[in-house]
């Protein structure tokens, strides 16, 4: 694993809805330039997986992949989760049940979900906070009608023509899961609340509003916070300035 000063970390990239492991083609690059290795996973029905939508009916299905590559890692390896947007649920999920294969969960722009309340209630609180986003993406996410004029004045609002078009061409069909995260346990303090967190705001995020964002740090023991004044999607319009957080976040807590 390299000499302490020189420790290699292992980055494990999960993605938002409608999205893939490809989103984080520019984070990834950065990382292993730094030394570092990184594994960028496609959850069910996103990026190249080749269930569909409707096979994926509950969160844990849609969460599969994730948990079935913590379930793989070799006996004393720790990782250190990334998660973007709707990913952090699917980190949240992996937190629970591996807690000691996880040196680190980083939350950019993401939903942290707390000990007090269902999984979904801070998607809830998206929701009633960002009623017409909320409305709009559901509306787009699954068509083609007016989505990228939709991701172009929230989620994409700083991000580059290219990744917008990207984004477009490779786009999969979405949910929140929302029913299936209500019904689901608590997360707890024994095993969640376990491992380190840490949190990087976007503060240009016009979907996951930086409200929301400190709403979700508040309700959770966040070790540090960083912000980067970045939109939703920092993994591509500012790459540079989210790895240096990451970098910095895992050497100090990994």
């Amino acid at each position: 694993m390299g000499d302490s000063n020189n420790q290699t970390t292992h980055f494990v990239l999960i993605h938002g809805s409608a999205s893939g492991a490809w989103a984080w083609y520019k984070v990834k690059t950065i990382l292993e330039a730094a030394g570092h290795s990184v594994t960028a996973l496609d959850m069910s029905a996103s990026g190249v997986n080749t269930k569909t939508l409707e096979e994926v009916v509950t969160f844990d299905q849609y969460n599969e992949p994730l948990i079935e590559f913590m379930a793989n890692l070799a006996e004393n390896e720790k990782v250190v989760l990334v998660a973007h947007s709707l990913g952090g649920l699917n980190v949240a999920f992996a937190m629970e049940k591996f807690p000691e294969k996880i040196s680190l969960a980083v939350f950019v722009t993401a939903f942290l979900p707390d000990t007090e309340h269902q999984p979904s209630y801070m998607l809830e609180k998206f929701i009633e906070n960002s009623p017409a986003v909320a409305e709009g993406w559901q509306s787009v996410v699954s068509s083609t009608t007016g989505y990228e004029a939709f991701m172009k004045s929230t989620a994409f609002s700083l991000a580059s023509p290219e990744d917008l078009s990207l984004q477009t061409l490779l786009k999969r069909s979405g949910s929140l899961f929302l029913e299936s995260l209500a019904k689901a346990n608590k997360f707890t303090k024994e095993k969640f609340g376990s491992v380190v967190r840490d949190y990087v705001v976007c503060t240009q995020d016009l979907l996951v509003v930086p409200s929301l964002q400190r709403f979700m740090i508040e309700h959770n023991e966040v070790k540090e916070v960083m912000e980067i004044p970045a939109d939703h999607m920092a993994i591509v319009s500012r790459p540079k300035e989210l790895c240096q957080c990451l970098l910095e976040f895992a050497r100090k807590h990994a």
